[in-house]
């Protein structure tokens, strides 16, 4: 593979320099920063969150500047933690992003499917489903982790600009080092985004996390594409006072706990997880539900990479059960195969949730804007039996056509 910087594109710029400036500092380790064998994001080490208000280490101008115009000449920059401002001189045509939550913010800019994302298998595009006109075909999509990642899958990708946080790759496992940053983002196309999935990894700590909307109007800077973006936020605005008429009084909401199950199919164990600022979360903190595990001694995962047995979960005895890593499965698949197991089961038999049928899948690992409106309408039956529709599909479809 020829890697001939002179004969490679010229239409997007950003400089190594400022690249690695903007890194330094934010490349310390954390507990699984050296393993080889983790995919990164998508087991249960991986689970992570993001939500969260503007931190104050952040040096970006804001989010209502995020895209300037340079010189008249059609060129332009977009600001985002960690790596600073990116310039582009003109928009970007094919992309890599790195995981579910910026492919489905790409699908809500109308955008074509990006070249690869983390795992395939991790971007459920089923949510789509039921909103016409509204899809994405992975049949094309690359894996970027495939035991590890290939700097050299960059170049024969060779996208016009990668949606990823760099520090994600260098801090995730062994391999990619800042000189390899540098080299992809002056020989194939700039890096830009943010690991704003996860609140769980101390390398980012150093620098600011966004929420689900304030990194979609970063995307929707790079790609041009802010009249989208806008009536999203409009359709947001109007859905989430949908979602406050439904929710019922605090006395009267669900104690759920989210958990992600092993095995997946016939789960023994448990990985707790607390409802967080996260994206991951967003449905459920929208929603209010009481979060069970908080209430007791049970720690998160990222905490100390625990586990529970069926024992622990029944002296919590939520009133829900939310299961992660599910999202593979139809509900009846999810009846058919988990909760069947936990009522065949000595001691899941005997809890509230199980007795009741309220054993749910809990979401994705990654939320974009569609996914999370369908999701959170989910979310909504699931806890407090909504039988409304609480966003307006057609309204979805005519956003993505460019048509709002």
């Amino acid at each position: 593979m020829s890697r001939d910087r002179s004969t490679r594109r010229t239409v997007l710029r950003t400089g190594a320099g400022a690249l690695l400036a903007g890194l330094a500092g934010c490349t310390g380790g954390d507990a699984d920063s050296t393993s080889t064998s983790d995919p990164g994001a998508g087991s249960p080490g991986a689970i992570d969150s993001d939500e969260t208000d503007t931190d104050a280490t952040e040096t970006d101008s804001g989010a209502t500047d995020t895209k300037e115009e340079a010189d008249g000449d059609g060129s332009y920059t977009v600001t985002m933690a960690p790596v600073g401002e990116v310039s582009f001189e003109s928009v970007p045509e094919t992309w890599v992003a790195n995981n579910g939550s910026w492919a489905d913010m790409g699908v809500a800019l109308g955008l074509e499917p990006p070249e690869g994302v983390w795992l395939t298998s991790r971007y459920h595009t089923r949510y789509y489903d039921g909103i016409d006109g509204v899809s994405a075909d992975t049949s094309g999509m690359v894996d970027l982790y495939q035991g590890g990642v290939d700097t050299e899958l960059f170049y024969e990708l060779d996208a016009d600009v990668h949606v990823i946080d760099p520090n994600f790759l260098l801090n995730r496992f062994d391999g990619w080092e800042e000189d390899d940053v540098a080299d992809v983002a002056t020989g194939v196309g700039p890096f830009v985004g943010n690991s704003i999935f996860s609140r769980g990894y101390g390398w980012h700590e150093n620098y600011r996390y966004y929420t689900l909307y304030e990194a979609f109007e970063k995307l929707a800077a790079v790609f041009d594409r802010r009249d989208r973006y806008e009536a999203f936020t409009s359709l947001h605005e109007d859905f989430q006072a949908r979602v406050a008429d439904v929710v019922p009084p605090a006395d009267e909401r669900p104690k759920v706990a989210i958990l992600w199950p092993d095995p997946v199919d016939a789960p023994e164990s448990f990985s707790p997880y607390l409802i967080d600022e996260g994206t991951s979360f967003k449905q459920w903190r929208d929603l209010g539900v009481v979060d069970a595990l908080a209430e007791t001694d049970v720690t998160d995962f990222h905490s100390n990479r625990g586990a529970i047995d069926y024992e622990t979960l029944l002296q919590v005895d939520p009133d829900v059960i939310l299961l992660r890593g599910e999202e593979a499965k139809t509900a009846s698949e999810f009846e058919d195969t988990v909760l069947a197991h936990m009522r065949d089961h000595d001691v899941a038999s005997e809890l509230t949730a199980v007795e009741n049928g309220d054993v749910y899948r809990g979401g994705p690992l990654y939320q974009g804007p569609i996914t999370n409106l369908v999701l959170t309408e989910r979310a909504a039956r699931q806890v407090y039996g909504v039988e409304e529709k609480l966003f307006d599909r057609d309204r979805v479809s005519a956003i993505v056509a460019g048509q709002s």
